[in-house]
């Protein structure tokens, strides 16, 4: 037998989040595209500048429906053929609405990148939007909405928006729309959305992947670069506001074996300095199975399954106005709901007096960074942080610097970025389960006045 030499590992270069370049079509789309040595699956984001709080009154749900009707045929191909020319392409095409915009992610083989854009463009300039497809997706988010009013979290997470933010902001309503919103959309308020919001002037495409051989501005400049629209400025992003004055909110579900439970407020998004120290004291905070929430509410006290703690950015400007969404969440035993809300007080009371340990940040700093090289290898995991940064204004190497912030901070500053998130008095508690199992303890622990609702 011959045996082959054992490779050999080779010497460990600096890792940091891949850098894109820039570029402009004839048309006015906006590109950035990152080579990515063997990935030859290219993953390909377009934000569209089709806002959630465009969306016409009475009509909320219709930029969603409209994203999920952009897969649903264009001029030239029905439905049926726009999916099984996809299907020979070897890619994939999803879209989704949210309050920034727009998103469509194709991913398809680099060999077969023409043909994969080539169907982009079909889908973006010249969506065939059929009548009878938009009434069977209407049909299909009205059943979702059922499903959704009886999913805990979902419910829990619609109480919360529904609290913090004021009815005339879009926010304070569900993304995909109510069931009396949806029922009213038809093809003519779908096209109008398009046509009043979708256009080349306003859109950003993102694309990551092996593009060698691949003379990228040229193909998208024959692909992308055909779709024609009128010049637009970019839609304005109203500052984000919320009432997270300390209170509770039960949604009474008579019966229910456990509880939901969705602590939040609205605090600084990715603009603020203090954002990395925040990831940092966060993950201490709630990030992890040996994070302090879980140490007490999993381990200790055996209430729950896990608890987690985190920020989500919600709307952004690039004059830093945006803000975040900074929650608690996770379930609980309906005997423990009372007690489970009592010791994270208690946690987040000590956090504030004592402060995080240099043993926690350390563990949480050889994580976060450590993971990331994992974390981003695949094109769609680079593309899509890549197109995080340009829904949220964000320079280009605002990721790369996030990482190099990590490494660095101190203890203290960790600490004083997680106290600040989750001020004990300023929580929006939301509880998902049977009212009259725990309302009353509920009041006896002091963290707001307690409201009770319908599911």
């Amino acid at each position: 037998m011959t045996f082959h030499e054992q490779p050999q590992p080779g010497t460990p270069t600096p890792w940091a989040f891949p850098a894109p370049e820039r570029a402009a079509l004839g048309n006015g789309i906006t590109v950035l595209h990152c080579h990515r040595p063997g990935q030859q699956l290219v993953a390909v984001d377009v934000l569209l500048d089709a806002t959630l709080a465009a969306e016409p009154e009475g009509l909320d749900g219709v930029a969603s429906i409209l994203a999920r009707a952009l897969s649903e045929g264009t001029d030239t191909l029905s439905a049926e053929e726009f999916a099984a020319e996809l299907e020979r392409a070897g890619a994939t095409l999803d879209a989704h609405a949210d309050h920034p915009c727009i998103r469509v992610s194709l991913e398809v083989p680099a060999s077969r990148l023409s043909r994969g854009l080539d169907l982009l463009a079909a889908a973006l300039g010249s969506p065939a939007l059929p009548e009878d497809e938009i009434e069977r997706l209407v049909a299909n988010r009205l059943d979702e909405i059922v499903h959704e009013q009886a999913n805990p979290a979902r419910r829990a997470a619609k109480a919360l928006y529904a609290s913090l933010f004021d009815a005339a902001d879009r926010l304070s309503r569900p993304r995909g729309g109510t069931a009396e919103t949806v029922k009213t959309i038809d093809r003519a308020a779908v096209r109008a959305f398009y046509e009043g919001h979708v256009r080349p002037a306003t859109t950003t495409v993102v694309v990551v992947g092996d593009l060698t051989g691949i003379d990228l501005p040229a193909l998208l400049e024959s692909t992308l670069g055909g779709w024609k629209g009128a010049p637009a400025a970019s839609a304005a992003h109203a500052p984000v506001t919320g009432d997270d004055t300390g209170r509770v909110i039960i949604v009474d579900r008579p019966g229910s074996v456990q509880t939901q439970l969705l602590i939040g407020r609205i605090g600084p998004d990715r603009h603020d300095p203090a954002w990395a120290a925040q990831i940092l004291g966060t993950y201490c905070l709630g990030g992890t199975l040996t994070s302090r929430l879980d140490r007490v509410l999993r381990e200790e006290k055996g209430y729950t399954y896990g608890v987690r703690a985190f920020a989500q950015p919600l709307r952004s400007g690039p004059d830093g106005s945006g803000r975040a969404m900074l929650a608690i969440s996770g379930s609980v035993d309906t005997a423990s709901t009372a007690p489970a809300l009592a010791d994270t007080w208690t946690i987040l009371r000590t956090l504030a007096a004592e402060g995080l340990t240099d043993a926690e940040r350390d563990e949480a700093v050889q994580f976060l960074v450590g993971v990331a090289p994992l974390k981003y290898e695949t094109a769609g995991s680079v593309a899509g942080t890549l197109a995080d940064q340009v829904e949220q204004h964000l320079a280009d190497d605002f990721q790369a610097e996030v990482y190099r912030q990590l490494a660095e901070l101190s203890t203290a500053a960790a600490t004083e970025a997680v106290v600040n998130a989750f001020p004990p008095d300023r929580l929006v508690t939301v509880l998902v389960g049977d009212a009259s199992a725990f309302a009353e303890q509920v009041r006896e622990l002091g963290i707001g006045e307690v409201t009770v609702i319908g599911a």
